[in-house]
């Protein structure tokens, strides 16, 4: 295994981009990781490193981004970074031995959100002018979508939606809750979704996760929904390795999340 720290400036400010690469790979699926964190703080040890060894185990060449947070950082900022993340290993697909056409995002709460509009919002206007570049460049393969901030309908973290709007939750407007609401987005360009999520979460609502499937399902986009009994948020892996001590972040029903989407990536070859 190869690893590499790459800083970029991006629209004024600064993105770390880590990669975990095979050595001698070629032509290999890749995941995009995005830690959550409600776009205030990033969760890199939970949610970043131990995710990018699990998938390089399995087959993958990973990245994770370090993209920018804090209050200073409003919509679109978030999906700038990430797009130009995605950009930047599309044009060096050969470099880190990966295919540029099976390049995948995976986010963790906020960062489930940041992957959910990559697969949803890629084509924002703002986004493609920020950019320089035309509508689908930007867009991943398929997003994993790990407990995600979906919606500023329901409950789903009015913390994310405050900072992604960069005022008080109460004081958000009705167009603005309608463009950073992922499933008021969804349309014949969304890209597939692999979702998972447990019922128990009482920070981030597993509401908003069936509500995206609901409106995927209503156009025919193919997404796979995962939804596990037992666990609070942000069981990252769900394993010991993740679990920071706590036996509760240890679900032997959900640890099983990477090899599943790792078995959906595939199947979307014929997709």
């Amino acid at each position: 295994m190869k690893t590499e720290t790459l800083v970029f400036d991006v629209k004024g400010h600064k993105i770390n981009f880590i990669s975990y690469v095979e050595e001698g790979s070629a032509d290999r699926d890749a995941v995009l990781i995005f830690p959550g964190g409600g776009y205030e703080h990033l969760s890199t040890e939970r949610e970043g490193d131990a995710v990018a060894r699990a998938y390089l185990e399995e087959g993958l060449n990973a990245f994770i981004v370090h993209y920018a947070v804090g209050s200073e950082y409003t919509y679109p900022s978030h999906l700038i970074d990430a797009s130009y993340a995605i950009l930047y290993l599309k044009k060096n697909a050969e470099k880190y031995g990966i295919n540029k056409d099976r390049i995948f995002t995976v986010g963790f709460s906020a960062g489930g959100h940041l992957s959910g509009s990559m697969a949803i919002l890629h084509k924002d206007p703002e986004v493609l002018s920020a950019l320089g570049i035309e509508k689908g460049e930007n867009k991943p393969c398929g997003s994993v979508l790990a407990y995600p901030v979906v919606s500023a309908r329901v409950n789903t973290h009015g913390g994310s939606f405050a900072r992604l709007a960069g005022k008080p939750f109460t004081e958000i407007t009705d167009e603005e809750r309608q463009r950073l609401s992922l499933e008021e987005n969804v349309d014949a360009d969304s890209a597939p979704l692999f979702i998972w999520h447990t019922s128990e979460d009482q920070a981030v609502p597993v509401i908003g996760s069936l509500r995206l499937a609901e409106a995927y399902y209503s156009i025919g986009r193919h997404f796979s929904l995962h939804v596990y009994p037992y666990g609070p948020h942000g069981i990252a892996l769900a394993n010991a390795e993740t679990s920071s001590g706590n036996p509760d972040w240890i679900q032997p029903l959900a640890d099983g999340w990477v090899k599943d989407s790792v078995k959906w990536m595939k199947s979307l070859k014929s997709y």
